[in-house]
């Protein structure tokens, strides 16, 4: 550059730098041979290597010597530098290390030591191994010499003599300081030098001071001539003023790759502070030295000291990045690249107070480019730390750097978005409520696509309600999508209903669903509005005193039931229909509204639209229809049975879906079950459509399948198998029909219920197999036939005359007798408690805490001592199961009165029945304390009926006198 720029550059400049071109790139190749593949190489041809190789640096020596003196003009100091290097370089000498032959094969240098000509080394080694050598360049001179010098490498240049070739700091040199660069009266380098008429310069300050000792009206004289001055006019010395700055510019290059070094080399926490130090002092005088530091490397080398052991280093090195980084888009942009943003952010939450001082300085600095923000935004955890230094920080310098840095980053986007989601939603709710329409529609889109804590949901609410139904109200269709969207979001959260009321979001929603005709939205809105209204209503929230229109209309208005049940329809977009039954789910937790929408699905065809929703292939709809129908199945139950049945697909539709593949149950399956269950037991038409379709073996293998694979335990296991058990229980209800009683005995219901007494992990399907053994345990009285009597086989092969016959063919052969049904009994065919062997898990079941199983079990025992039974019969084989205990334990355990009039009806059962046989279960019951505590009170607090089993019980135990007028057991039992 230097031949390039010169006024006096030789003529054949051209050919010398292309000579010096071509030797370098010779020297590069023979160093490369010399540096790999050694192993291979013998030591001739090394040495032979080595030898070419000092020839041509010397040769390259002899090119820069060819250059005239006059090229550089009055440029001493280069003409020194090059003349320096090309003494040295035509004076190489190079050898091969002794010590590392066999391994590295390294070429050393040893400049070879003459008394006409001392060598220098290059003044501005861009080679950081040239630093770290000793004045005669071994690479195997130990390296402390630098170490141990560094404080001297890096200290300011002192004063030169104006014939010094240069100054030597440690091992390296720096161009020379000229006298004429210091002010005679400061004694320091001017920075601003003027001339005054006697010729003589100073700096502009330190004159002019001097001149202020002298009266304006007087003699004044030159400081250093004395002579007597007759202006006090200053003139610039442009000339010095610029060749100061040269050198000042040249030098501290120098200092600059002396630092690099330094740093390379990292050898002391003293020596790397001091080479960030004085990276420090050269960046603060100028500008430009800014720019120098980054385009030569030491960048990476101040982001690699960020994890330097001491931590004064790792704050010096944050700071000198800051410096960096200050006024300088650029400089911002090659440290955000040249580090890991997230080390940055981790030194956010130091323990050392300087590093995290230091670390919010540099990010708060890089966080001015905008094209960093987004950036730093994407650094995971970034928003977290900035929002809890913020806020939990105990200083006051950290939350307020914090908040700088945090508004930086809203210029992008996204990082609100960030902040929200980290529980700073001041600046979305800033930017929403008071930006432009784009940012508030970017906003809206962010907020309804985040997750909010509690705490936060209802401020977010109040502030931003008002702006968002203005979004919905008067925006075009693409500011009302992200409108419609937060709105949905917040109203989830149910505290906040009372906000969006009180704002007037329900006539704004009752308007979009029932009038807006417009259709030019990008979405839906009557879904959303409906989506928003379920949300509201669904919180509790007083529908009677939310108004919707000018007419007076409530919520809870008529008007607002039909109109949505009107809406329903197959042509009606799905998520409207999902929103519009969940809206009506949500009021039949009304009395009131449950009376409305009931009547209204009796008068219109309503009924019939949820049930063909049924058949929808979209599976939240389908849903939403089932669960509506369960819950009005209690007042419209039969009506819903008979039109299920006119559907087509249905009820089969509702069972032939089993667990997955994966055994896992859906929400759909186990409510579908318990629809079909909750709908009227005997309803038969129900009944036979499901028996017709050929659906009792899929119910029961969907119940074995259930108990075998353990998904019992999963979300809708039991709700599945408490759905699939009612269904069964069902059929008990209408077993006077034969096509009923005939499935009932084919797949042995006694046997199934009895299993899942003990099986079933839930109460309510314990409760439906006791109900369903109590149905089946009635019948049997109506079952039990006497045995007819046969002849055997060979009588009726051999046929004798009478006078031969034998006296023993007159004789029949006797079939078992039920003892308690007096009948040929089995669990299959007459459903016999005693065959089935369900007696003990019965009386098992009066032991659950659960008030209606133990309900359900005293049922089906009561069917054993009903009339019609031989009582006595049964009583023995209750008794053999200790029964009358554990009825006693069931008046001590409960006190609901329907427990009680069952419990106490079996006790006289047993009473009324004294003898022998029921001596001690009479002992049992007269001993028992708490049974006549029991019968005390529910003499003077029960029901009629309860009151009267009482007394007749007391009579028995002859607590109360006897009442000839009393009617017969049998009678009372018929009564019961």
């Amino acid at each position: 550059m230097e031949l390039q720029t010169t006024k006096n550059a030789p003529r054949n400049a051209a050919e010398i730098l292309q000579s010096i071109s071509r030797k370098i790139d010779l020297a590069r190749d023979l160093v490369s041979k010399c540096q790999t593949g050694t192993s291979s190489v013998s030591d001739a041809e090394l040495r032979l290597l080595v030898s070419q190789l000092e020839e041509v640096t010397k040769h390259i020596g002899e090119d820069l010597s060819s250059i005239p003196p006059s090229t550089f003009e009055d440029q001493n100091y280069v003409r020194v530098a090059v003349r320096s290097l090309s003494d040295e370089m035509q004076h190489a000498c190079f050898r091969v290390a002794q010590s590392e032959t066999e391994k590295q094969g390294e070429v050393e240098t040893q400049p070879k030591q003459t008394e006409e000509a001392q060598l220098e080394t290059d003044l501005y080694s861009v080679n950081v191994e040239v630093s770290m050598m000793s004045s005669n360049f071994s690479i195997e001179s130990d390296s402390s010499g630098f170490s141990q010098s560094i404080g001297s490498i890096l200290m300011k240049p002192r004063r030169m003599s104006r014939n010094s070739t240069g100054h030597q700091f440690g091992d390296q040199f720096v161009e020379p300081m000229y006298g004429t660069f210091y002010c005679p009266l400061l004694k320091k380098i001017m920075e601003d030098p003027v001339t005054t008429e006697t010729g003589v310069t100073y700096e502009r300050k330190a004159i002019a001071e001097w001149f202020n000792k002298f009266d304006k009206t007087g003699d004044f004289f030159c400081p250093t001539t004395g002579k007597k001055l007759s202006s006090r006019v200053l003139s610039t010395n442009m000339a010095l003023k610029t060749t100061i700055e040269e050198w000042k510019d040249r030098n501290e290059a120098g200092r600059i790759k002396i630092a690099r070094a330094a740093l390379s080399l990292a050898s002391s926490p003293t020596m790397v502070l001091e080479a960030i130090e004085e990276l420090a002092q050269i960046c603060k005088r100028k500008c430009f030295n800014k720019v120098q530091v980054c385009n030569i490397g030491i960048l990476p080398k101040l982001v690699k000291l960020l994890g330097y052991k001491d931590r004064s280093v790792r704050s010096a090195s944050l700071d000198l990045l800051r410096q960096l980084a200050e006024d300088d888009n650029d400089g911002k942009e090659m440290i955000a690249n040249s580090m890991d943003l997230s080390i940055l952010v981790r030194m956010l939450s130091s323990s050392h107070q300087a590093t995290r001082k230091a670390a919010l300085l540099l990010l708060l600095e890089l966080s001015k480019s905008q094209s960093l923000c987004k950036k730093i935004g994407s650094v995971n955890g970034a928003m977290l730390v900035l929002i809890s230094t913020k806020y939990n920080s105990t200083d006051s310098f950290a939350p307020a750097k914090a908040t700088e840095i945090l508004r930086n980053l809203e210029s992008w986007p996204n990082n609100i978005k960030y902040m929200a989601e980290n529980g700073y939603v001041e600046p979305l709710l800033n930017h929403l409520t008071e930006g432009n329409e784009e940012i508030k529609q970017e906003m809206a889109t962010y907020l309804g696509e985040i997750y909010l804590d509690h705490d936060t949901q209802t401020y977010v609410a109040e502030r931003a309600a008002s702006s968002l139904m203005a979004m919905v109200q008067r925006g075009n269709g693409f500011m009302r999508t992200p409108g419609f969207k937060a709105l949905a979001r917040i109203s989830t959260y149910h505290p906040n209903s009372k906000v969006l009321v009180e704002a007037g979001i329900v006539p704004l929603m009752i308007e979009e669903m029932f009038n807006r005709q417009i259709s030019d939205d990008m979405m839906n809105s009557k879904a959303e509005a409906a989506s928003i209204l379920a949300n509201i209503i669904d919180s509790g929230i007083d529908l009677e005193k939310i108004e919707v229109n000018s007419h007076g209309h409530t919520m809870a208005s008529d008007y607002i039931v039909y109109n949505i049940v009107y809406m329903l329809g197959s042509s009606t977009p799905d998520e409207l229909n999902i929103n519009l039954i969940k809206i009506l789910l949500c009021m039949t937790k009304s009395e009131k509204l449950m009376a409305t929408i009931v009547s209204v699905l009796k008068e219109n065809e309503g009924s019939y639209t949820l049930i063909e929703l049924i058949n929808n292939p979209e599976e939240e709809l389908s849903l939403a229809a089932i669960k509506l129908l369960l819950t009005v199945s209690s007042h419209i139950g039969h009506m819903i049975s008979e039109r299920l049945c006119k559907t087509n697909g249905l009820p089969e539709n509702l069972i032939q879906m089993g667990p997955s593949m994966d055994n896992q149950i859906m929400e759909k399956q186990a409510i579908s079950a318990k629809f079909l269950d909750k709908l009227p037991h005997k309803n038969l038409t129900l009944n036979l459509a499901i028996l017709n379709k050929g659906l009792i073996p899929d119910i029961l293998h969907n119940i074995e399948q259930v108990q075998r694979s353990g998904t019992r335990s999963s979300k809708y296991g039991n709700t599945y198998l408490e759905g699939l058990t009612g269904i069964l229980v069902r059929f008990t209800t209408t077993l006077y029909d034969p096509q009923i009683i005939t499935v009932a005995r084919k797949y042995n219901f006694t046997s199934v219920f009895t299993d899942l007494l003990t099986k079933a992990s839930s109460d309510e399907v314990q409760r439906l197999s006791a109900t369903g053994l109590k149905n089946l345990s009635a019948e049997s009285v109506n079952l039990s036939k006497p045995p007819e009597m046969k002849k055997p086989k060979f009588m009726k092969v051999i046929s004798l005359p009478q006078s031969l016959s034998f006296r023993s063919s007159s004789r029949k052969l006797k079939m078992p007798v039920c003892p308690v049904h007096r009948g040929a009994c089995s669990s299959q065919n007459t459903f016999c408690l005693i065959d089935a062997k369900a007696v003990e898990r019965l009386l098992g079941c009066l032991q659950h805490e659960n008030a209606e199983v133990v309900e359900a079990a005293l049922s089906a025992l009561c069917t054993l001592l009903d009339d019609g039974v031989d009582v006595d019969k049964s009583l023995n084989v209750l008794n053999g199961s200790n029964a009358v205990q554990h009825v006693l334990n069931v008046v001590k355990d409960h006190r609901e009165e329907r427990l009680w009039q069952k419990s106490f009806w079996m006790i006289e059962r047993f009473l009324a029945r004294g003898g022998d046989d029921n001596s001690s279960s009479t002992s049992c019951i007269s001993q028992d304390r708490l049974l006549h505590t029991a019968l005390i009170t529910a003499f003077h607090r029960g029901d009629g009926t309860t009151k009267q089993v009482a007394e007749r019980i007391l009579r028995h135990l002859n607590k109360m006198p006897q009442d000839s007028s009393s009617i017969c057991i049998a009678s009372m039992s018929t009564t019961l």
